[in-house]
């Protein structure tokens, strides 16, 4: 049990100040000068720091990704601190390009672990390439009956991907779908759009002829093809940008799609531990960079005080909106009784401050209090 003292949970009155009660991992009460007399309670005084959600990142390469450049570009696998430290308390990991050294097998292990040290955490089945790699031999078996996958990851626009045609995404969505409804999940088909000649050319083509919710559809890395994905977001369609590592200019991308898309469609995750490969015209590797998921935190962080987006707003893409998009809203996105106690305290310059999964203070004041097991 835990209480929370003194913090600012309305982000429209910054002036109030609350206290907050977490027992069982759940938020208990919010309210003003809570006492509980109970045992073994332990007392947090936030010192008038503004509360917010955990974040949820919903595209992290946490096996690792990378690999273009011969094996030594191989990306490391995500640690429990480098979630910790961006302030994100729920994510799910995913495959990249290379899907032969790294497997489904070795993501759905490493979502075991991340759950064991704390965090929430779901997968993906499939990778850039189609045929999907699985566990089970089927994507709607891996979604259907492993209990950590909810969805399948596919690249389109890419030429490091399959070039599927319209009928593969057909198949590979309807196989999502069937597999999502069996077992209550979002059966979304997950998909890395590429800098490609076609855009989100393929997906309008299969919106036109089949029946297909558009929701099952969640494309990725969308400041590549903007004006296509403020045209799906306004069809109806989750559009997921991505936080790269200048802030301001992610927070310049997100604003200008605030502003013609509608806001409740709009998410922002990392690409963390993916590559960031540099390609000249002739698709030749000439540098490597690495996803950080910190970047989650620096573009809300940007949003606010280089572009002024009241914070309420600027950490939606990555709470309540993504919440909704990943059918967690019942639980997670929001700080309110009976939901999750996933939180980040932030300091009047907004850095992050103390986070909590779950009810356990995973950070304070700046130092961590867990790591993962093999963390120095």
């Amino acid at each position: 049990m835990l209480l929370l003292k003194n913090v600012r949970v309305n982000l429209n009155n910054p002036n109030e100040v609350a206290d907050v009660f977490i027992a069982g991992g759940k938020i208990q009460v919010i309210g003003r000068k809570l006492e509980p007399a109970l045992p073994n309670l332990e007392v947090l005084d936030g010192d008038g720091k503004t509360a917010i959600p955990g974040y949820i990142d919903q595209h992290v390469h946490i096996t690792g990704g990378g690999g273009e450049d011969g094996f030594s570009s191989r990306v490391p696998e995500i640690q429990l601190s480098d979630c910790i430290r961006g302030g994100v308390t729920t994510l799910v990991g995913l495959l990249g390009t290379d899907s032969i050294t790294r497997s489904v097998e070795n993501v759905v292990a490493k979502t075991k672990a991340l759950r064991s040290e704390g965090l929430t955490a779901y997968c993906l089945t499939g990778a850039y390439e189609y045929p999907s790699p699985t566990l089970t031999g089927s994507v709607k078996k891996d979604i259907a009956y492993i209990e950590e996958v909810i969805g399948v990851k596919i690249a389109i626009s890419d030429h490091r991907s399959s070039n599927l045609c319209k009928q593969d995404l057909i198949r590979l969505a309807s196989e999502a779908r069937l597999g999502g409804l069996l077992s209550r999940k979002p059966g979304l088909v997950h998909i890395h759009v590429g800098s490609g000649k076609h855009k989100l050319g393929l997906l309008f083509d299969v919106l036109e002829t089949e029946d297909i919710p558009i929701q099952i559809f969640r494309p990725t890395h969308v400041g590549r093809v903007f004006d296509d994905a403020v045209r799906f977001a306004n069809l109806g369609g989750y559009i997921d940008f991505t936080a790269e590592e200048e802030s301001r200019k992610s927070a310049q991308m997100m604003v200008k799609a605030f502003e013609q898309a509608p806001v409740e469609r709009i998410t922002l995750s990392t690409d963390s531990n993916g590559s960031m490969p540099k390609w000249n015209e002739n698709k030749e590797i000439i540098g490597m960079g690495v996803g950080q998921i910190t970047t989650l935190h620096r573009t809300v962080k940007s949003l606010v005080q280089d572009c002024g987006v009241p914070l309420s707003q600027a950490i939606l893409p990555g709470t309540a909106t993504v919440a909704k998009a990943l059918g967690l809203a019942n639980r997670k996105g929001r700080l309110a009784e009976g939901y999750d106690a996933d939180l980040i305290l932030l300091d009047d310059q907004l850095n992050i401050d103390t986070v909590m999964a779950g009810g356990v203070i995973m950070m304070r004041s700046g130092s961590l209090i867990k790591k993962g097991i093999f963390e120095k």
